[in-house]
């Protein structure tokens, strides 16, 4: 009974704290990476509860740049924030490079994703970055370890270089009494080495008292346990603005500094989390040490294994023995798997009809319950096999592996349930296919992320020059990711190359031999040139948002004659009634939404800045995803209101 009581006391208090105050300050415990808390939906993330008054709002994030973090560009595109929103509040360029340890405001879009609040974005991780190095390091505090865990399906030790992670930043919306109380924005503030509550009071020109409720300490205690790094909540009763508070930039000396003494107070708890933050870093370490040593040794022996004078096959090569080609794939960073004809024959039942998903491509029951896509070719693959073993990115397919069997090639895919986006936004399709604004938007944030990934991410950057609806595939989550890299190219070649210096979103040219595309996603600059640029994706990637927003053709039929979907929405556009002669072209079922028309005019903008007839007046795909991440930021506010 005593234990009923006890429990019972432990709840209510747990909910009277939710109820009168915002957050609960997690202190150094959030810098641990504790993978043994992660079980299922319980686990602990360290994000700031869902508990405000509303689900969306617009949060800040304090930042000190450091490189390669240390411009507008930079750091928005870390944090998927607007670069001219950053570059305002900061009172700077958006060309501008900060000094480093310079602290910059970030504005945010922060909104409740199941029982917590917080920022999505993403990173590309570098060598030998792990979810501590993320969350404590490059994001000084605004991410947790154990939230990046649970956000990624990849284990510490499986993490490459080069691979994209989820990252939820921390945020949060005020509550009732906060709002009641004067406070309209919260701003996520690591805490630098030496504050106080005071002293940060004074920075921010508020109250102490407001500042401890913000973070749940008790107004009995005015000097609590807070520790450097880690980030506390800044009630604020207007907009954060560099002129509006004193941004410190810290001297190189500042970084020397310890990184987890307690600032005021004392914690009893202080020896054993300090002791547990080494033993952390000491396995980390050591797990680093252990894995660096055994890769090594498989390079060696892998090395002296290999066949004297084997060289790689230039991307030119029209035939591959098997033995070459298991020779080649065995070395690909990916670990491409080499399947035998017989286990490919055995999981699609030696290509029945019954498992053929389309034309070639057959799917197939690998092992007991593995359902993988196999696509048979008399096209030598090896050119694609070469730019895929190089991608590792959520929106990009996956290659599982490959198989030469006399003159054929196979490709062995994920298995992507729900087909092609062309099948699901045919014009004949029956009702129950019809999907709204949020999910189209979704896709075609997916179909940015990937191309932005491939354009800018990839070393060289990569055009994949055959974008279209039915190159986009679905997973079973309705997610798209980008298929078909047979016509796929580097964006640089040195040989046949004159190139522009825009070299942060590989915008450089080549010169094409010959036009390759199909017929309504193909640039006109591409057709009227041949040069290769990013930009054709672009263009692209502008006619399939079209298709997504009318599910029509990118060749239409109109009037009993063919147009371009591309064409048709861009004279409409120009002309003196984009709204209403927009109407015409929209998917019908999208305007049962009384907010279409918001929507639909936004995303037809984008579109036809990506149609630009001047490749150099087209944005680039991290504008894009900027611009997309706004849109659904904006759409997710008014389902919430």
């Amino acid at each position: 009974m005593a234990q009923i009581l006890l429990t019972f006391y432990i709840l209510m208090t747990c909910l009277a704290m939710n109820v009168h105050s915002q957050q609960d300050y997690t202190g150094i415990s959030s810098q641990d990476c504790d993978s043994n808390n992660q079980t299922g939906n319980n686990s602990q993330p360290y994000l700031y509860a869902c508990n405000g008054e509303k689900r969306f709002c617009q949060a800040f994030l304090i930042f000190k740049s450091k490189p390669p973090y240390n411009s507008v560009k930079t750091i928005s595109n870390l944090t998927s924030s607007s670069p001219k929103e950053l570059a305002r509040v900061n009172n700077v360029t958006e060309s501008q490079l900060f000094p480093t340890n310079k602290e910059v405001i970030i504005p945010v879009d922060c909104s409740c994703a199941g029982q917590y609040y917080q920022k999505n974005t993403s990173i590309i991780i570098g060598d030998s970055e792990t979810y501590y190095v993320l969350a404590n390091d490059i994001l000084q505090g605004l991410s947790t370890c154990n939230s990046l865990m649970r956000d990624n399906k990849e284990g510490e030790l499986d993490l490459i270089a080069g691979m994209e992670l989820k990252v939820p930043l921390r945020c949060a919306c005020p509550t009732r009494n906060q709002f009641r109380n004067g406070t309209k924005y919260l701003l996520t503030y690591p805490l630098n080495s030496g504050e106080s509550v005071s002293d940060i009071g004074e920075r921010f020109n508020v109250t102490e008292k407001s500042i401890l409720y913000a973070n749940g300490f008790s107004e009995d205690d005015p000097n609590p346990t807070i520790f450097t790094s880690t980030p506390i909540l800044i009630p604020l009763p207007t907009e954060p603005s560099s002129t509006s508070l004193t941004i410190i930039q810290n001297s190189d000396d500042d970084t020397k500094a310890p990184t987890f003494p307690p600032l005021v107070g004392s914690d009893p708890r202080k020896q054993k989390s300090t002791r547990k933050l080494y033993v952390v870093i000491a396995i980390t370490a050591g797990c680093s040490l252990l894995v660096l040593v055994v890769a090594l040794s498989v390079f060696f022996l892998v090395y002296k294994k290999r066949p004297k004078g084997l060289l790689l096959p230039r991307m030119g090569t029209r035939r591959l023995s098997p033995e070459d080609l298991r020779a080649e794939i065995a070395s690909f960073e990916k670990g491409i798997h080499v399947y035998e004809i017989e286990e490919i024959k055995k999981a699609t039942e030696s290509f029945s009809s019954e498992r053929q998903i389309k034309g070639s491509v057959f799917y197939g029951v690998f092992g007991k319950d593995t359902t993988l896509a196999v696509k048979r070719t008399r096209k030598d693959v090896f050119k694609e096999v070469n730019i895929l073993k190089k991608l590792n990115h959520f929106n990009l397919i996956k290659l599982e592996g490959v198989c030469k069997y006399n003159d054929r090639f196979y490709q062995v895919f994920e298995y992507m349930e729900n087909g092609s986006l062309r099948e699901w936004l045919c014009e004949n399709c029956s009702s129950e296919k019809n999907w709204s604004w949020a999910m189209r938007i979704q896709i075609a944030l997916d179909i940015a992320h990937g191309l932005n990934y491939l354009h800018s991410f990839t070393k060289p950057g990569y055009v994949h020059k055959n974008i279209k609806s039915s190159n986009i595939l679905l997973d079973g989550n309705m997610r798209a990711k980008i298929a078909n890299f047979g016509l796929a190219g580097p964006a640089m070649d040195l040989e046949t190359t004159t190139t522009t210096s825009t070299s942060t979103d590989h915008s450089q040219r080549t010169t094409a031999s010959h036009v390759v595309g199909t017929r309504g996603y193909v640039d006109p600059a591409y057709l009227a040139t041949g040069i290769t640029t990013p930009k054709i994706d672009v263009f692209a990637f502008g006619v399939v948002v079209l298709e997504l927003m009318t599910r029509k053709n990118a060749v239409a039929v109109q009037n009993g004659r063919e147009v371009l979907l591309s064409k048709a929405v861009v004279e409409i556009m120009e002309g003196d009634c984009p709204e209403a002669d927009l109407g015409v072209f929209i998917d019908p079922s999208l305007k049962e939404d009384n907010r279409y028309r918001e929507f639909a005019l936004r995303l037809a903008k984008l579109s036809v800045a990506c149609l630009k007839r001047e490749p150099e007046s087209r944005p680039s795909m991290a504008e894009v995803v900027s611009t997309l991440s706004k849109i659904q930021a904006d759409h997710l506010q008014k389902i919430d209101l």
